[in-house]
């Protein structure tokens, strides 16, 4: 597991001129509405705690007021907190004074907003360098950089040109370029893609998705919309009134929702499309070797009640698979290595293939899906059973 890059403990933020008595009653274990009945205070954020892995892309996932944009502003001190921590490589920046503040919005967190907030004047390439060339680096080096991460981010050859002569996506695209420039270790994303026309806003989430598969960013991105959630998120913290109700993958917000808001909230989204091989497959407790025999192979099998077996070499990789009716009629022959009785045409997924993919996958397939890791190791194995159970645990019904 990655170690924790920024953790957030009881974090609140009360907008009004008497917060210790909104925080008093919060104590008391009051709502936002009473206490904003009682004090005119507004808790826009209420005891708020999680912590943010190293390497991840982590959601703040709610509705309007819900408290996420605010929370991604305490976490860069544009907003400050009325009470509680958040520690950034271990270090409270809720403590720092205004020039460690400039140090770690420089160095650690880059800023990417909903308004893509480019200089009109100022060309893509002078857009993207802007962060550099507010820290005194030298226009060389900056347009240097600059140019490598414009590459990165899709935008090579568009250098000269101005905002108004790119499109929604592209825009954002120099907003991206330009957080990446001064390599900060934290992305925050504010409703990065929400003004966006649909088709662009998928394009660009995957963009991201490839993009973080490239730079391996810490990101944490802001989303009112639970389908980006769900697919952009290794974790997603979903809100409600400035609290978080559930913090967890998508596939247990999904199968394993904490509270009635959150079941209400996610009971309409397409679980095929989300739930993963990993989340249905079974681990491969009885496996074959490549040295063991017919023989070896039909008496597992028949131990286990299984009518097949996956075969793998010395360092756990897929080679194949063999069927209890080829091993029988190898053992009668007198057969005693697995030649000739291995099928190597065996239907395979990632971890991380939907459910979605894989129910076409089994639709087809003769034999269970072997789930391989990048290197080939077998990690798993699906058979239909187990992904009908896991849609079953949502109430989908789906024909394989």
């Amino acid at each position: 597991m990655h170690p924790v890059k920024i953790e957030v403990k009881r974090l609140v933020k009360v907008f009004g001129d008497h917060p210790t008595k909104a925080l008093a009653l919060l104590a008391k274990g009051l709502g936002k509405e009473e206490i904003l009945a009682q004090t005119g205070q507004t808790v826009a954020v209420a005891d708020v705690s999680f912590d943010i892995r190293e390497g991840e892309i982590f959601v703040l996932m709610g509705l309007s007021g819900s408290g996420k944009s605010t929370i991604l502003r305490c976490l860069n001190r544009l907003i400050k907190p009325t009470s509680g921590s958040i520690l950034v490589d271990g270090e409270d920046i809720t403590t720092f004074n205004e020039q460690q503040l400039r140090e770690i919005r420089r160095k650690k967190l880059g800023m990417v907003f909903q308004q893509f907030a480019l200089f009109p004047h100022r060309t893509v390439l002078d857009n993207a360098a802007y962060g550099l060339e507010v820290q005194g680096v030298p226009r060389k080096e900056r347009e240097e950089r600059a140019r490598v991460v414009l590459e990165t981010v899709g935008l090579q050859g568009w250098e000269q040109a101005y905002p108004n002569q790119l499109s929604g996506g592209m825009q954002q695209r120099v907003g991206l370029a330009r957080a990446l420039v001064c390599e900060p270790d934290v992305l925050l994303m504010d409703e990065a893609f929400s003004g966006l026309d649909p088709l662009i806003r998928r394009e660009m989430q995957n963009e991201l998705l490839a993009l973080q598969d490239r730079v391996n960013k810490t990101i944490v991105f802001v989303t009112h919309d639970l389908d980006e959630a769900l697919k952009l998120g290794d974790r997603i913290a979903l809100l409600k009134d400035g609290a978080v109700q559930q913090v967890g993958t998508p596939e247990e917000i999904l199968m394993r929702p904490a509270n009635e808001y959150v079941a209400k909230f996610v009971e309409d989204v397409d679980v095929s499309k989300v739930l993963t091989a990993e989340g249905v497959m079974k681990k491969p407790l009885v496996v074959l070797s490549q040295k063991d025999g017919p023989h070896v192979g039909l008496r597992l099998m028949r131990e286990n009640g299984l009518s097949s077996l996956f075969v793998v070499d010395r360092g756990g990789k897929l080679v194949g698979l063999v069927t209890a009716d080829a091993a029988f009629a190898a053992v009668e022959r007198g057969q005693q290595d697995l030649g000739g009785i291995l099928i190597r045409d065996v239907p395979t997924a990632r971890p991380e293939t939907p459910v979605s993919e894989l129910i076409h996958v089994l639709a087809d397939a003769k034999y269970p899906v072997a789930v391989t890791d990048p290197n080939g190791r077998l990690v798993g194995v699906v058979v239909r059973g187990a992904v009908l159970a896991g849609l079953a645990r949502r109430g989908k019904e789906v024909a394989v």
